[in-house]
């Protein structure tokens, strides 16, 4: 007497988690994040080689504004990338780029409260009222400890539809940034780099100034389009 057959068994379905560029999204976020570390690993070697120039005060104070800037940047272009390049994915490195860019503006800051001031908070106090691009410099370090704070998901549900208008003050962070960077450069009379950034920035405001026009402009439509008609009989189907 012969049984029905016995169906085989299927095998597990792998699952396949986000990927990012064809990376695993695990695997690229631990690259980005030894890629930020990469200055910090220079200065450290140079540090240990004896080679932060002759003035090595000004030059990790200047050379960690450099990179907060840069990992702004970073933070910015990460909502065009993912429409542009089809990597949704890429939201989740988006966090951990702004952390970068608070943790080399707490480099750039203590740099100078340390080893400019030493701590002499009168001092601090009369060259921020003082010198313009100190005062700007310190209103988007200011900036940048009220997004650190609210980046949590506590925060985000504390705040709610909030939380988004909040971490909108970005972008106002990034223009006192360069105007801070501006204002340091032209002491030297030396544009050539910051010019660059100020481009990109500029490029990556125009992105999202398109994408709100026609979010706009979708909305418009939508609420002037022409209604179908609307049969009031009973028994209409």
């Amino acid at each position: 007497m012969t049984g029905s057959p016995v169906a085989p068994r299927r095998a597990p379905a792998s699952r396949v988690g986000p990927r990012i560029f064809g990376m695993p999204a695990g695997r690229f976020k631990l690259l980005l994040f030894a890629v930020f570390l990469l200055p910090l690993a220079r200065w450290v070697w140079l540090g240990l080689a004896d080679g932060l120039t002759a003035n090595p005060v000004e030059f990790l104070t200047r050379s960690s504004g450099t990179w907060t800037l840069v990992a702004l940047l970073a933070t910015l272009s990460i909502s065009p990338l993912r429409q542009l390049l089809g990597q949704p994915a890429l939201l989740q490195v988006r966090r951990m780029c702004g952390l970068f860019t608070f943790f080399y503006a707490c480099l750039h800051f203590m740099s100078y409260v340390w080893w400019d001031q030493w701590f002499d908070a009168a001092e601090i106090a009369q060259d921020i009222a003082r010198r313009p691009f100190i005062a700007v410099g310190f209103a988007g370090f200011v900036g940048l400890v009220a997004l650190a704070a609210t980046s949590t998901r506590g925060w985000m549900r504390r705040l709610g539809r909030w939380w988004q208008r909040v971490h909108r003050l970005v972008y106002a962070i990034g223009v006192a940034v360069l105007l801070h960077y501006w204002w340091q450069k032209a002491g030297k009379n030396d544009f050539s780099a910051v010019f660059i950034y100020t481009l990109v920035f500029a490029g990556l405001m125009g992105w999202r100034l398109v994408q709100w026009r026609r979010r706009q402009q979708g909305g418009l439509s939508a609420k002037h389009a022409p209604r179908p008609p609307h049969d009031n009989h009973r028994g209409a189907p």
